[in-house]
């Protein structure tokens, strides 16, 4: 458990806020972003020909969202007495599940798995139970932020590869379509971080300190092989340390008003990104 200081409750104007930017999200996206796994993404254009390292890392995509029952099963319960966080973890649930049958789908109809092949990931990832990483409803909120952010940018990032190994019309835009998701995601969350600022400012930089020195993708760590998956991400270039600081926590803490000077500490603390990178200190 932590030894924080317990949360202030919300109050109605709050809880108000966040089911309205629940409903611009929600209501954003009925209109923009829905799509079909089946129907638009050109599966007849599969490239059977790219390189391996490129099936392994949309198999590492695919297998942290097949964790997607734990994400849930856990958020709920922080959340169930605010409608719109409860609301939006179910809108998130639902788009994350076509995520993780794009992801499967490509595997299959490009020939680079077999069924026998994505059925040993099935086991593979039920055989484990994912714990959420911070005990503050708030803490997670704020990770999640930075988790949809960093997942943009692996997708898009594997997008360019994707182009440079001679391109796969069907893997490009799967990653594309998930991509802006993941984009509409992290802005959405942003927002609900703004309001808990402006509710509880003290209370939300610790959580987002927290988050900061902690920071790790979710869930690969949880893989049999998931120090050799990390190693082909940093390979191809698609997340590093680097990355993370100048596309993720930086942008992030602008568009909160946050300046680094208010999240110091007299005490230098080690930042680690498991499944990313080597230790840093900050």
């Amino acid at each position: 458990m932590s030894d924080l200081p317990a949360a202030k409750p919300e109050p109605p104007e709050v809880l108000a806020a966040i089911y309205r930017h629940f409903r611009d999200f929600f209501d954003m996206g009925e209109r923009r972003r829905r799509w079909s796994v089946t129907d638009d993404v050109p599966w007849v254009q599969c490239n059977r020909s790219l390189e391996p390292a490129v099936a392994d890392v949309v198999q590492t995509f695919c297998a942290v969202e097949l964790y997607l029952p734990d994400y849930l099963a856990k958020g709920f319960p922080m959340v169930r007495a605010n409608r719109g966080r409860a609301w939006s973890l179910a809108a998130w649930g639902y788009e994350e599940s076509k995520h993780s049958m794009i992801l499967e789908d490509w595997l299959l109809k490009s020939g680079m798995r077999s069924d026998e092949q994505i059925a040993d990931m099935h086991r593979e990832v039920f055989s484990h139970e994912w714990d959420l990483p911070y005990d503050s409803s708030c803490g997670m909120l704020v990770y999640t932020v930075f988790q949809e952010l960093a997942t943009r940018i692996h997708y898009s990032r594997l997008t360019q590869v994707v182009r440079r190994e001679g391109g796969c019309p069907a893997l490009e835009k799967a990653l594309t379509l998930i991509a802006v998701d993941e984009a509409a995601h992290a802005d959405f969350f942003r927002r609900l971080v703004t309001e808990y600022l402006a509710f509880d400012r003290p209370g939300t930089l610790e959580q987002i300190r927290r988050v900061m020195t902690t920071f790790s993708m979710p869930a690969v760590h949880m893989l049999a092989d998931g120090m050799q998956r990390a190693s082909e991400v940093r390979r191809l270039e698609l997340f590093n340390e680097e990355i993370c600081h100048l596309q993720v926590f930086e942008p992030t803490l602008a568009k909160w008003g946050v300046d680094r000077k208010e999240l110091r500490r007299r005490t230098r603390r080690e930042i680690s990104y498991p499944g990313v990178g080597d230790k840093v200190t900050g």
